[in-house]
């Protein structure tokens, strides 16, 4: 018999109270209210019966209990023990959802899911600590075959950007998979209600990385340095990041064929690939 479903602020407040608890807005506690957004957020990720799900912040589980319906298996990660616990009680009547109370990003993933599980991400993320999780899962060993996720919207925005506007977690994005933004999420879908709007996002992992370079870690420490001062033409951020006169960027770029007065958010990544293999040639510029 599946749980019943939280689709209203009342509900939710009712539920809470009853359990003696309260949002923490320490852990970016937003509870979705709105079936609607539920069901772009369950149409986006295709689920089937053979799907294993990983949710990160599950909280009060309307969303765990839609997964459930829909997969063989939903494994919750909920980093509040008093939220976990109640959502143990409310999953009773679902056998295939799994609620472990852990942070994300000091699981063990092949521990928790199984060393040759193909799995999904679908989860309504806490806001403070969004980026890390995406890049958690995307620089993992074991990458999820797909992602859907509620984010806020400025950062929906930035996650999708093309060249031009990425940011440093754009890129780091974008070299493992294809970004959309699949529905925007008015504040009034959760209790209690967040001050900005948000936005539901689709990552598509790509079966390679976007970029062959040598060192992938080599190649997100150039990109890291290059954003140390965004605001700074390409030449001095890069001078700013590894602590050196701009005068010896200059001959690196110029190898990689790109001009020092851009921005970092300009570079493609196929620039950045160029750019990072300039550097790594560059004995003195890799013991920075």
């Amino acid at each position: 018999m599946p749980t019943k479903s939280i689709d209203s602020s009342s509900q939710v407040k009712r539920l809470l109270r009853q359990a003696g608890l309260k949002a923490k807005k320490r852990l970016g506690q937003h509870f979705l209210v709105d079936r609607s957004v539920l069901g772009k957020i369950i149409h986006a990720a295709e689920l089937s019966p053979q799907d294993t799900v990983v949710e990160v912040g599950p909280g009060l589980g309307v969303l765990t209990s839609a997964l459930a319906q829909k997969t063989g298996k939903v494994i919750a990660v909920e980093l509040d023990a008093e939220l976990a616990e109640r959502l143990k009680e409310r999953m009773l009547s679902q056998p295939n959802v799994q609620v472990v109370n852990a942070d994300i990003l000091k699981v063990d993933l092949p521990h928790l899911i199984g060393p040759d599980t193909c799995y999904k991400v679908v989860a309504n993320l806490p806001y403070y600590i969004t980026s890390p999780i995406l890049r958690y899962f995307m620089e993992n060993q074991m990458k999820p075959s797909l992602m859907v996720v509620m984010v806020q919207k400025e950062v929906a925005e930035s996650i999708v950007a093309r060249s031009g506007k990425m940011s440093l977690l754009a890129v780091s994005l974008h070299v493992y998979s294809r970004p959309i933004v699949v529905a925007r999420v008015p504040a009034r879908s959760f209790y209690p209600q967040p001050k900005v709007d948000s936005a539901v996002v689709r990552f598509d992992i790509l079966p390679e990385p976007a970029i062959k370079v040598a060192d992938m870690d080599g190649f997100f420490d150039v990109v890291r340095r290059g954003f140390s001062a965004p605001r700074k033409q390409l030449r001095n951020s890069l001078a700013n990041g590894y602590g050196v006169k701009p005068a010896k960027i200059d001959p690196l770029l110029e190898h990689a064929r790109i001009e020092p007065q851009r921005r970092a958010e300009t570079l493609s990544l196929e620039e950045w690939g160029r750019l990072y293999k300039s550097v790594a040639a560059e004995e003195d510029m890799g013991k920075c």
